[in-house]
């Protein structure tokens, strides 16, 4: 199903727009997720990155105290068409998404009617949400890449720094054609994309593609786990919207392990653990206890046969003569 050519995304040069075309950059978008005030310690989002590592909690100075985020992989990304889905743990209990963890480092997102308790995600918490407000961007495409109707539209729904370098890599592998992202707000009457258009969540329920040719009757049912309407075979079966989804599975970011500890950390560390301290001075002591008890034995040799000592030189010299040259 994978439509990408075959390349090492890890190594993968992002393509930057602008208004003349494009630059090149040959580093990775980054999302800083700062968790507490007291030192400004945080983590980091990476896009195209592997996640993984040990979740941590959340410190006591911030709103969602106590609860843990990070440790997800990337393989664990995708989840389904149903809200709340994606979680690789902490999704207990199916009817809410309050008070749940953070597996990817973000939030999720949030929809109208307070569903399954997201309001507490909501638009008053876009200050310190990581990587900033909801923003949702159109992704269309041209037929001279593929064979799409001018119908065929989708939308995707994130958070704005996860979105501008995603938009990037769209651009890139699935040729869509550039648009600027504007401010999600379900709420709206006329809001361009429902939660019934919603045709696959990411990144446990933080991130959501929607089509508005989809309408997913069970969408609201959220006690229903696992349900959903069929995709339309406009959908289904579109090389554009499998490139798009391929896309967002790799290129999303997530967060990454926490910061391992460089060889001379290592180094560091070691010289000043207090075992390695008290090897040290055994050793030096060792040595100088050595070196003296030799110059001891020379002197007491001195002093007790000094003939013999005199003997032992002179036959040296006469053996290696070229050590009475000058």
């Amino acid at each position: 199903m994978i439509l990408l050519p075959n390349i090492s995304f890890g190594v993968l040069p992002l393509y930057f727009l602008a208004s003349a075309g494009f630059t090149y950059a040959f580093s990775r978008p980054q999302i800083r997720v700062t968790t507490t005030l007291a030192d400004f310690n945080a983590r980091i989002m990476d896009q195209w990155g592997n996640g993984g590592g040990k979740f941590v909690q959340i410190s006591k100075d911030h709103p969602f105290q106590g609860r843990t985020f990070g440790g997800a992989k990337r393989g664990e990304v995708r989840g389904s068409r149903v809200f709340g889905s994606g979680y690789p743990y902490g999704s207990g209990n199916h009817s809410t998404v309050a008070r749940r963890p953070f597996p990817f480092g973000t939030w999720p997102l949030w929809w109208d009617e307070d569903f399954m308790g997201s309001s507490e995600y909501g638009p008053h918490m876009d200050t310190i949400r990581p990587g900033g407000l909801i923003v949702s961007v159109p992704l269309r495409t041209t037929r001279e890449h593929f064979n799409v109707t001018e119908e065929e539209v989708y939308y995707a729904i994130g958070d704005r720094e996860s979105m501008l370098p995603l938009l990037i890599s769209y651009v890139t592998w699935c040729h869509v054609v550039p648009a600027w992202p504007s401010k999600f707000n379900p709420t709206l009457s006329n809001s361009t994309v429902k939660l019934e258009n919603v045709i696959q969540y990411f990144r446990a329920s933080s991130f959501a593609l929607a089509s508005p040719a989809y309408n997913n009757t069970f969408a609201r049912h959220s006690k229903t786990e696992g349900a959903s309407s069929p995709l339309p075979d406009l959908i289904e079966y579109s090389p554009f919207q499998r490139c798009v989804d391929d896309v967002t599975y790799h290129a999303l970011a997530i967060m990454n392990k926490p910061p391992g500890r460089t060889p001379l950390d290592r180094f560091l560390i070691m010289l000043m653990s207090v075992p390695f301290l008290i090897g040290c001075a055994v050793l030096a002591f060792l040595v100088w206890m050595a070196k003296g008890i030799s110059e001891l034995r020379l002197w007491v040799w001195e002093y007790l046969f000094p003939e013999r000592m005199d003997r032992i030189r002179a036959a040296r010299q006469g053996q290696f003569p070229y050590e009475n040259y000058p």
